[in-house]
């Protein structure tokens, strides 16, 4: 099914574009996780709707699930505000350190109160879609729920799933016509009250859905999931399991359809008993030793094993028991109780590619790294072969592509019927390490004769990023290295060992306009995604069709291109509206029937969108190229709908050309009205070049999405809003771009305010900053290095002393002790004696983001309280490193609007742009060789985020602001 979210996400306003498409399934997508190339291809796994799967749209990231954020949390539940929790809204100065929660004016409130817009599944064959009913922000009551912090995730022990999992909370059923038109809708029936939905997923055939459902069994306490099936003809669901003592674990994966009536699920063991109760005396105290003298490196992990009790709490919770369920009710326990991790069934649904990990497990890393065990079962649930045991992961070196040694990222081949093929590395899984070929591509039946080894399919020499697979005359091979930025990809053949790879295309990941865009895929029979092959009339060549996001001077203007995959030449079949609006082409809707797909049967599900319209959807039909319009949903905040934006372009000193997005309030006229108290909200970004740098990214006529933290909701105070100045961190040659990191910050904000001041928008003495967190740390350093620029600054969830990350931070992976001088500089800890400037510090206490621990906070603002500065901390309760419940947000808004009309909008205090003025009281100009600082990351990520294999699921670039 293909899912939809353009739903102006509710935790990330502030990426390069305003709002996202979230990753969405097609049909039950089978999906190997590293299937295709990154950056610019999704990485996929399930078919189930709670993993992403591919997509033929091109987005940096996807967003697995994780403790933070899993379906829909990112407009995670209406709740009504808990009883026991008091709201005001007077703003009594003498006040202002109270307890009780408070609530931003109503012009800000009402917005963020909007009633979300659901999200949309489509079926595998097209015909019907899904609209996944969701509620607004949750109740702090929610988060309040007791968690279990083990071994780098947080679970909950009532649900036995991960904690703060938000939900569905019903399901609409639509045909969809020949014509594009949408029937009447069937709402899923049978449900109990009060139903907890997560985990949809239609069956292959379309004729069925499952999903698990949860619901308060006591009171303020939610009960254990059980897994549901629905008919999709009549809209009746029925549990899975006759037996009520059957329960979903969702710690990991949780259910898979194995075919179109039988289901392999993750249970709760029937013979567990209660969780093991920590002991009253320990045994002995805590050791850990290296006594071996290993060199371990490992970043600053949270929520780790801690003691033998931990572990055996862990074991209690991820423990599953997998059972096969038909929908006929045969039920039939497979294989011993284990710690599953995942369930991936060959796509001739002969045999399920299973693993699992197990002891020893380690109290330094993440579970991701704990021994990982895979094996091929059949489809009845029989084992057949061991394809690997690997050991525990202590020791990946930090730097940026170093890997697991060993077999990864093992997967089914999409295009045949029962073939696995993984990478291995060369290099021992040290990225700092020379060695030519750097990874192999081996691949091997399910059951091999007896002596076959495994065929080599490719060697390369960067690393191994994935395979888009078609047939045995045409797959491509993705390989990237950080360090330089540069991204291959490859073509071959599989099935003809005379025909010789060659690279398809050879350039720097930065190059956003040199992007030739990513190949549409096709569903087959079997549910799997391959490229799918387009002819035309009279014409035997071979083509592909190329989706892009069509970046350029002028902004982005995505395209589709017919591309002949043996001559590289190509033709725009489609390409966005320039003037008004922005399209985007989503997923291809012509792949029913199997074979290549004629020209003239061609047909598109596209998004279009525009700076005052929110985004609608539309089927495109060749060859007439009839667009038909599926929905139709209201404007999510009309009292902005006339705001204004502008993507406007500046000059650095250097001369780097910068961009950014200015949104001013609805009806403002600058020659009338005056400048504006501004608000600045950015994030930093690493490259290697100049040129890379100053492209840009975006387009003018994207829709303003505004979520529950975004800075966008100022536009309703009256603010100008400069959203997300680039405001990059260069790098070029050997240089590290760290080690410049304060001289080229300072540089970029000087030319933005400058910017808006020239433009007579904003108010040169009521310009404030703020960013979230890697963002946070740029508010810090900027009120430090360059206070003649900001009257203020607001920081949310940000890691201000380098010292407490000394094995690496965002893309800096030099250790403390290689770069004392870069760690220490750009620590704006270091300079808490320099901030003069009012700045509002607000953390989440309960954190749990690599690096953005929440005492930074706490030491920051007792390093700035101890040098007498305007200063305030605000801890959230209960919150992790975005923030969910609804008391929270809305304190974070009074607290933030607050802030803003004290120390923005009422400031009479001289704020002068004057390059000069960006001297200390020293004297010493930031710019100077001696105060060189350290850097970010390209663009829009949290602190830290690594993928599964290194402890850490991959996450959607967390939003500049939340």
């Amino acid at each position: 099914m293909i899912r939809l979210y353009k739903v102006y996400h509710r935790f990330s306003p502030f990426t390069s574009c305003c709002c996202v498409v979230h990753p969405f399934s097609l049909g039950n997508a089978r999906f190997p996780s590293s299937s295709l190339r990154s950056p610019g291809h999704l990485r996929t796994h399930s078919r189930s709707l709670f993993k992403p799967a591919m997509t033929a749209s091109r987005f940096n990231r996807l967003v697995p699930v994780n403790s933070a954020l899993a379906e829909d949390s990112s407009t995670a539940g209406n709740g009504s505000a808990n009883a026991s929790v008091t709201f005001t809204e007077e703003d009594d100065e003498n006040d202002a350190i109270g307890v009780k929660y408070r609530v931003p004016p109503p012009e800000i409130r009402d917005i963020v109160d909007a009633p979300p817009l659901p999200a949309l599944s489509f079926s595998p064959l097209r015909d019907k879609i899904l609209f996944l009913k969701r509620r607004s922000l949750p109740p702090l009551a929610e988060l309040a729920r007791p968690e279990e912090k083990l071994a780098g995730i947080r679970i909950d022990g009532k649900c036995n799933t991960r904690s703060r999992m938000s939900f569905y909370t019903g399901i609409g059923i639509h045909q969809l016509t020949p014509d594009g038109s949408l029937g009447p809708e069937k709402e899923v029936s049978g449900l109990p009250d009060g139903a907890k939905i997560n985990f949809v997923s239609w069956s292959s055939d379309g004729k069925h859905l499952a999903f698990s459902v949860r619901f308060e069994e006591e009171e303020s306490s939610s009960g254990k999931l059980r897994v549901w099936v629905a008919d999709v003809m009549t809209g009746t669901a029925r549990p899975l399991f006759q037996s009520q003592d059957i329960y979903l674990n969702a710690v990991f994966d949780n259910y898979v359809w194995v075919d179109n009536s039988t289901l392999l699920v993750c249970t709760i063991p029937l013979s567990r008993g209660d969780p093991p109760k920590k002991p009253l005396v320990p045994s002995g105290p805590k050791i850990q030793s290296n006594e071996q003298k290993s060199v371990i490196q490992v970043r600053t992990y949270q929520d780790l094993l801690k003691d033998e009790y931990d572990e055996d709490l862990f074991d209690y919770y991820a423990t599953s028991q997998l059972v096969l369920a038909s929908l006929d009710g045969m039920v039939k326990e497979v294989g011993s109780p284990a710690v599953y991790t995942s369930m991936d069934p060959s796509p001739d649904e002969k045999y399920i590619l299973i693993s699992s990990m197990h002891r020893p497990y380690s109290f330094i890393v993440p579970c991701g790294r704990f021994p990982k065990k895979v094996d091929v079962w059949t489809a009845d649930g029989k084992f057949v072969r061991e394809l690997c045991d690997l050991p525990l992961a202590e020791n990946i070196p930090i730097a940026f592509n170093s890997v697991r040694k060993g077999m990864r990222s093992i997967n089914w081949r999409a295009d045949k019927p029962s073939t696995l093929y993984w990478a291995e590395t060369q290099d021992e899984g040290d990225a700092k390490v020379e060695v030519s070929p750097r990874d192999i591509i081996y691949t091997q039946s399910a059951e091999p004769q007896e002596g076959e080894q495994p065929e080599i399919l490719h060697k390369l020499d960067l690393r191994y990023g994935g395979i888009s697979w078609c047939d045995e005359s045409l797959a491509l091979v993705y390989e990237s290295w950080y360090k330089t930025r540069r991204t291959r990809t490859w073509i071959i053949s599989p099935g003809s060992k005379d025909v010789s790879p060659r690279i398809l295309f050879d350039r720097s990941s930065e190059d956003v306009y040199s992007d030739p865009g990513s190949p549409m895929l096709r569903r087959t029979p079997a549910a799997t995604y391959v490229i799918a092959k387009l002819r035309k009339e009279n014409d035997d060549g071979t083509y592909v069709l190329l989706n892009g996001s069509g970046a350029t001077p002028e902004g982005n203007i995505p395209f589709l291109d017919l591309f002949d995959i043996n001559t590289g030449s190509k033709e725009r079949i489609w390409e966005s509206d320039k003037e008004k609006y922005y399209e985007s082409v989503v997923a291809l809707m012509s792949d029913q029937k199997e074979g290549d797909i004629h020209l003239n049967d061609l047909k598109i599900l596209t998004s279009k969108e525009s700076k005052t319209e929110n985004t609608q959807y539309y089927i495109q039909s060749w060859p007439d190229r009839k667009s038909c319009q599926i929905t139709d949903f209201p404007h999510p905040y009309p009292q902005l709908a006339t705001l204004q934006k502008e993507m406007i372009r500046y000059q650095r000193k250097d001369g780097v050309q910068l961009t950014a997005t200015l949104y001013l309030p609805p009806g403002y006229d600058p020659s009338k009205d005056g400048p504006l108290p501004c608000l600045v909200w950015s994030y930093p970004g690493e490259f290697k070049s100049k040129d890379a740098a100053g492209q840009v990214r975006g387009s003018p006529n994207e829709f303003a999405g505004i979520g529950p933290t975004s800075a966008l909701l100022w536009l309703a105070r009256r603010f100008a809003i400069l959203s997300g100045p680039t405001i990059p961190i260069i790098g070029e040659g050997n240089e590290e771009a760290n080690d410049r990191y304060v001289e080229q910050l300072v540089s970029s904000a000087e030319a933005a305010v400058e910017e808006v001041i020239r433009r007579g928008v904003a108010h040169p003495n009521k310009i404030a900053v703020g960013g979230h967190s890697y963002g946070a740390f740029m508010t810090a350093n900027l009120l430090a290095h360059a206070p003649h620029l900001f009257s203020c600054g607001i920081a949310r969830s940000g890691a201000y002393n380098r010292t407490l990350t000394p094995f690496g931070f965002q893309n800096e992976d030099r250790t403390l002790w290689e770069a004392t001088n870069t760690y220490v500089e750009m620590s704006p800890f270091m300079s808490a004696n320099k901030i003069k400037k009012p700045i509002l510090l607000i953390h989440g206490e309960e954190d749990n983001n690599p690096g953005t621990l929440t005492m930074q906070s706490d030491r920051f603002f007792n390093a700035l309280k101890g040098h007498g500065a305007l200063c305030r901390l605000v801890i959230l309760p209960f919150e992790s490193h975005g923030y969910a419940a609804r008391e929270s947000i809305m304190h974070v808004l009074w607290e933030t609007d607050r802030w803003l009309q004290k120390h923005c909008v009422s400031n009479t205090s001289e704020v002068s742009p004057d390059i000069d003025a960006s001297k200390d009281v020293g004297g010493k100009e930031v710019t100077d060789s001696e105060n060189k600082a350290v850097a970010a990351s390209g663009g829009g990520g949290a602190e830290l985020a690594d993928d599964f294999e290194s402890g850490q699921f991959h996450s959607k670039p967390r939003s500049l602001m939340w």
